[in-house]
């Protein structure tokens, strides 16, 4: 029988999208069977403009059997249960996005927030917030690791990372080297596809090598090497919808101890700008729409809005909101922003680099290609895609705010279908309808919608079959228990340093 397992790989761009990718792939394969090389060059910066994530990657760290100690220590990272969101519905207002499985408990299978609406309706104004072990946590600046007792109000929240791409970058390339994964130091100069199918042959480097394979992964970033320059594969432009198209990032020293346990969003007149704390130093970058604002005006908002001196002259970037119309194009898949970008407002951006190797990993193919795999990878992919545009709009479309172009362009722009229909639902009844698939789910729609004050009509009204005694004694013994074990919690700074002592000296070292 003729052997057509994929017998050669290579990944074409580092960074964080290039050896996730090599570290995921070095783990499933057997370095026997099929070889994984990289090539970049040490001489083109990568991106980096995310550094916070979200729970996901706790799992793909596990699954790569990485010691969390070492990571966070190595990677200089700090942990992360919610972002903060700062004007966003109105100026001066702000809310968390925690990251809870839910709010409170749900009682005889409504959830909770249905009886937290109608406490409302009857004039109680403790906020929802009150009721997320992940949101009372952050905004008290306290951290600890989640309790593996389901029993346990300590149970009920996740927690994500903030940490220096870069190094993290660095690390799995350790890992995946370990594991057989070769590294070229070169670029690119030119790719060659067969004359019999148009399939990737071999790439050209600068100093006339040739590197060939059976995969081709591309992991170039914006410019599409193989995916878009080479194979031609469409890009779905969503600018429309988020409007926001260029960044301009930096790096900061810290003004105080503390060292909050979220990200913040803190939303300005022609976009918004995000605080990532490390442990030796914060992330900020300024994330804004240039047909509102100059490039030189987003460098002085950035800069006048930071926690201390600067540690770095900002770099620009420049981006279209969208993805390739074709993820997974004959012999090449497209990983990180090669297959397209959302802008990091919910810290999605490497969350779409692990779930696109790990959808690969899941749809392996052999060397026939055979077209369902990539048909079905390609249409996995968009509808996350789609899932994630709609979350990240919300964000935009549902505010209050008339102070400025931009956000008086959003609150009156038409929105995707799909989005409508989110928001009429839960204006209706509070209902919200995620599918399976989906990565944000009830809990996560929820902290927006009231986060960003699209309030329900009317609650269920299943509600009203239940003892309003029994409900609120409920509510109130939730929020005494949230209450007492965020008290008796550690601050994010005291856990970092009783549990991860830092692996070098770093700004919290004592």
């Amino acid at each position: 029988m003729t052997d057509k397992h994929i017998r050669k790989i290579l990944i074409v761009g580092g960074g964080t999208a290039g050896w996730m990718t090599a570290a995921a792939l070095s783990r499933s394969l057997n370095r026997e069977r099929c070889k994984v090389e990289l090539v970049e060059s040490s001489e083109i910066r990568t991106v980096g403009v995310g550094e916070a994530t979200i729970p996901g990657l706790v799992s793909f760290n596990r699954a790569l059997d990485i010691d969390e100690g070492d990571f966070v220590r190595k990677t200089q990272a700090t942990f992360k249960l919610s972002i903060q969101f700062v004007n966003w519905a109105r100026k001066n207002h702000v809310y968390y996005h925690p990251f809870s499985s839910t709010y409170g408990v749900d009682l005889d299978l409504i959830p909770f927030h249905q009886y937290w609406l109608k406490m409302r309706s009857l004039g109680d104004t403790t906020p929802l917030t009150d009721y997320s072990m992940a949101a009372v946590g952050a905004r008290s600046g306290k951290f600890d690791l989640p309790s593996s007792d389901p029993r346990s109000v300590l149970s009920t929240y996740g927690y994500a990372y903030h940490f220096d791409a870069a190094l993290y970058a660095a690390y799995l390339r350790t890992y995946a080297e370990a594991r057989g994964v070769t590294r070229i130091d070169a670029k690119v100069s030119d790719v060659k596809l067969r004359a019999a199918d148009g399939f990737i042959d071999h790439v050209v480097l600068e100093d006339g090598r040739t590197l060939s394979a059976d995969l081709f992964i591309d992991c170039s970033g914006f410019r599409g090497l193989l995916i878009e320059q080479t194979l031609k594969s469409g890009y779905n432009d969503w600018s429309h919808w988020l409007p926001c198209d260029r960044a301009v990032a930096t790096q900061c020293e810290y003004a105080s101890d503390e060292i909050t346990p979220y990200t913040r969003a803190t939303a300005h007149e022609a976009g918004w700008q995000w605080r990532i704390p490390l442990q030796h130093r914060i992330g900020s970058g300024y994330v804004y729409c240039s047909r509102h604002i100059s490039d030189d005006d987003a460098i002085q908002t950035l800069l006048s809005n930071l926690d201390g001196p600067k540690l770095a002259d900002p770099w620009p970037l420049k981006f279209k909101a969208g993805h390739r119309k074709t993820f997974w194009n004959k012999n090449c898949v497209a990983i990180g922003l090669a297959a397209g970008f959302m802008e990091p407002l919910e810290s999605t951006s490497i969350h779409l680099i692990q779930t696109g190797v790990l959808k690969l990993i899941s749809l392996f193919p052999d060397r026939d290609f055979d077209p369902v795999l990539a048909t079905e990878y390609n249409q996995r992919t968009q509808q996350e895609f789609e899932h994630i545009r709609d979350f990240l709009v919300l964000h935009y479309h549902a505010t209050e705010r008339d102070d400025s172009p931009l956000w008086r362009e959003c609150r009156e722009m038409k929105i995707p279908d799909t989005l409508q229909y989110k928001i009429d639902l839960f204006r209706h009844y509070g209902k919200i309808n995620p599918h399976g698939l989906e990565l944000f789910q009830d809990s996560n729609w929820l902290a927006v919608f009231i986060g960003q004050f699209v309030n329900p009509e009317r609650y269920d009204p299943l509600v009203d079959h239940r003892n309003l005694d029994v409900i609120f004694q409920q509510l109130v013994r939730v929020k005494q228990m949230i209450a007492a074990a965020a008290n008796a919690m550690p601050t994010h700074r005291e856990l970092i340093m009783s549990k991860f002592k830092p692996f070098r000296r770093s700004r919290i070292a004592s």
